[in-house]
This record gives C-alpha cells, sequence and structure tokens, in this order.
C-alpha cells in the first residue's frame, strides 16, 4: 500500500453546475486533505474528517495552492503544435498553408513524429491537461508516436489516425480501404492499452469521400468503445464546400449522420454555425461538442453559442485546437470562452468554466469514470495551482471573498506560471520549481 496525503484548499465537481442545483454539486474546501493510496482517490474532507487515514503519513500542506483535478483537453493536434501562432489566415487557407505543410513534414520527416508527439506531452502536462483528446495525422506512424510517448507518462489519451482520401495534398491521402484497415490495425495494437484510447478520426467531409465515411461508422460499429473524432461547422466556407460536395444530404450534420457517424460517442469539434435542428439532432444522439473559443477567435470562425448549446443538454468541453487554437492553457480557454459568451449576451460563471474544464471534459471523452472529480476510487490526476503565482494574481486573489471571485481571477489573470505541480495517477509528472 502506497498511502500519500496533500492540504490545501481543493475543488471538484460531481454534476454540471449549469443543470443542476442539488447541494453536493460543486465541493469547494477552503481547507481540504486529499488521501491517495495506489494511484487512486481514497477519500476527500476535512483534515478533522482525514486524521484517521493520515495519521501514519507525513501530509503535503500547500496553504498557497488550490487541488484540483487535472484539465481535460477535447480537441487538439498535435503536429500543428510548431505552427501555432501562424499569421493571417481564415480556416480553409490556413489549413493549405501552414496545417497541411507541418503534417506532411512528419511523413518525410519520421523521428520528428517522436520528438513532436513528447514534446507536446510535456506542455500538457506543464499546462495541467492529464487527459485529452488528440489528433495525429493520416500517417499510422504519428498515432504509434503519440501512443508510444503517452504510454511512458501514463497518460489518459485518447487519439487516432486521420482519415483522408479526397481534396488534400497527396502526401496527405490515403485511400478509404486503407484508412480502414490502418484504423483497424491500430485500434487492435493501441486500445484499451494502459491508459490510451482509439477514435475513429475523419478530417472533415471535405476530405473524405462517401466511402471513407462509410467505413469510418463501420468502423464504430464494429468497435463500440471507441470515440468518433472529426470537425463540424467551424466556418461559414467549410460548410459551403461540404453542403457542394455532399449534395444529396440535408445539411453538413446530415452527412455524418448518414454514414452513421452521429452517435453518443461522437466528438464534434467547433459547432460554431449549428441550427436549432442540428443542436436537436446532436442531443437526441447523446454526442458531444468541444468549445474551441481560441481558435474561432484567432481564425474568425465565428463566436460558438455555449447558451444555446447548454440550452439544448448537449454534453460540451473545451478544446485548445492547437495549432489554430492560440495557447494550450486551459486558463487562456476558459478566459476567451467567457469573452465569446459575453458577445453572445450570455454570461459564463466560473464554476461552469471549470467544470467544462474537468468533470465536463472527462464526460464528453466517456472517461468520466475513471477522472474528472475526486470520487473515491477514480485515478489520482491532479494539479497543484500556485495562488500567489505571479505579483498581480497573488494581490488580485487577496481581495477576493469567494470561491467563485477567486476562480474568476485565476480564469482570466493565470496561465501555466499557476501550475506548481501535476500528477498522474498519484505520481509527480510535472513540477515547476524543479
Amino acid at each position: 500500500m502506497n498511502r500519500t496525503a496533500f492540504r490545501s484548499k481543493i475543488l471538484h465537481f460531481m454534476d454540471d453546475p449549469a443543470h443542476a442545483t442539488a447541494p453536493g454539486t460543486i465541493m469547494a474546501y477552503d481547507d481540504g486533505v486529499l488521501v491517495i493510496e495506489d494511484g487512486h482517490i481514497l477519500a476527500l474532507g476535512s483534515p478533522e474528517e482525514m486524521a484517521d487515514l493520515t495519521r501514519d503519513i507525513d501530509v503535503q500542506h500547500m496553504p498557497d495552492g488550490l487541488i484540483m483535478p487535472g484539465f481535460v483537453d477535447a480537441h487538439v493536434h498535435y503536429p500543428q503544435v510548431d505552427m501555432i501562432a501562424s499569421y493571417g489566415k481564415h480556416l480553409l487557407d490556413w489549413l493549405d498553408h501552414y496545417a497541411f505543410p507541418a503534417e506532411i513534414g512528419l511523413k518525410r520527416f519520421p523521428d520528428r513524429a517522436k520528438d513532436t508527439a513528447a514534446f507536446f506531452l510535456d506542455e500538457l502536462l506543464r499546462h495541467g491537461t492529464t487527459s485529452a483528446l488528440v489528433f495525429a495525422t493520416v500517417h499510422a506512424h504519428t498515432v504509434d508516436a503519440i501512443f508510444d510517448e503517452a504510454l511512458k507518462r501514463n497518460l489518459r489519451l485518447i487519439s487516432g489516425k486521420v482519415m483522408m482520401d479526397a481534396h488534400a495534398p497527396d502526401d496527405l491521402l490515403d485511400t478509404a480501404q486503407e484508412s480502414y484497415d490502418e484504423s483497424k490495425a491500430l485500434i487492435e495494437k493501441w486500445h484499451g492499452k494502459g491508459r490510451l484510447g482509439y477514435a475513429v478520426t475523419p478530417r472533415f467531409a471535405l476530405t473524405s469521400t462517401q466511402e471513407q465515411l462509410d467505413l469510418a461508422g463501420r468502423l464504430l460499429a464494429e468497435h463500440p468503445d471507441v470515440l468518433l473524432h472529426t470537425h463540424l461547422c467551424e466556418n461559414t466556407d467549410e460548410i459551403e464546400r461540404a453542403e457542394a460536395l455532399f449534395p444529396d444530404a440535408k445539411g453538413y450534420l446530415d452527412v455524418y449522420k448518414r454514414a452513421g457517424l452521429v452517435t453518443e460517442n461522437s466528438v464534434f469539434a467547433h459547432g460554431v454555425h449549428l441550427s436549432n435542428a442540428d443542436r436537436a439532432t446532436l442531443a437526441g444522439a447523446k454526442s458531444a461538442l468541444a468549445h474551441c473559443p481560441t481558435s474561432n477567435l484567432f481564425l474568425g470562425s465565428g463566436l460558438f453559442d455555449l447558451a444555446a448549446a447548454q440550452e439544448a443538454n448537449i454534453t460540451i468541453a473545451f478544446g485548445t485546437d492547437v495549432g489554430g487554437g492560440t495557447s494550450l492553457s486551459p486558463f487562456a480557454t476558459m478566459s476567451e470562452a467567457y469573452k465569446v459568451s459575453q458577445l453572445r449576451g450570455h454570461s459564463l460563471s466560473p464554476y461552469e468554466a471549470f467544470y467544462l474544464a474537468t468533470l465536463g471534459g472527462a464526460r464528453a471523452l466517456h472517461i468520466d469514470e475513471h477522472v474528472g472529480n475526486f470520487a473515491p476510487g477514480k485515478e489520482a490526476d491532479f494539479v497543484v495551482l500556485d495562488l500567489a503565482a505571479t505579483p498581480l494574481i497573488k494581490r488580485r486573489l487577496a481581495h477576493t471573498n469567494t470561491f467563485e471571485q477567486l476562480l474568476f481571477a485565476l480564469m482570466i489573470l493565470a496561465d501555466d506560471r499557476a501550475v506548481r505541480q501535476t500528477f498522474v495517477a498519484g505520481k509527480l509528472a510535472h513540477n515547476r520549481d524543479a
């Protein structure tokens, strides 16, 4: 038995504060103790309540800290980390000029995939992110690279080979059958190994034929515990092109629905330009949306209607969408999501923002039985935030009187400097001060 304990301010969620009002939805401790045993959550409570469990062990006391579950990134492209912050393009031009060349580079220089994956995962940990749904490229070795590096770090990570057989550079094209065969082999190789999961990953309707989308649907039917990960209604030009390529479909979402890709295991990135009928379809299928505000603003794609998605009871998570997104930081993502909601006439509460970045993300990725909060028995993925990380944060937090005020100041002012430590399955994976 290996038991450790941490004492600090502690916050986690037992349900979505946007919909649940029962006591215990938000669990906030001004002075709490988190007890970990063999990499899992044993108990959480006040120092007095945890006294018997911590009697014979050293408790790590962090009086200027805040302990939270590790953050979840529900949509990000690891091959694009090297071209983050590339200037001056909207989505489709940006793909042609920046994203596709970066992904071609990982084909021509296979060793770069391993190096890029290692750097990317270390950056996630530095930002406090312990679980993610990650795009690789069309090349199977890039999937091997991200899974191999994630396995070394014992991360709960989901990825998949991108499926693209149309309207893209030759170096990024497979065939429908190749995409099926290679994806199936990768599922058998990686899905369920360690803490890894697989996602069937057609890039988006614009770069797949109907045959390929149908085979993606077949993969989902054959492997009911894998996810579907793709893009949806991000940009108006994208939508027009998708509808032109699939004239028999009743809109962009219907392209996926006809192929059997709108399911309870589907995670659609963006959803900026959805109709009420689209939202009803997604809610009915129990599909999830990954809200990517830094990317949507940077590429000029539009303002996601979070309130409408919540009202439709769609499962929502946050995605950084690097490299179109401008930061791997969950704080930057929450900050921009707040501003997008402000422009939409809706105020995003800090409790809701931190829920979406933790348990909400875990629910979207169907990993909430393992991570997302501090329920006993779950894997001990958590972060220790430094409430005095910068002089400004320290000074601002001195003028907060409630947990809600503290969280709001953090989501606007914090960045990777505020992540003092990141723990994965109870073990220290990142130490800012090392």
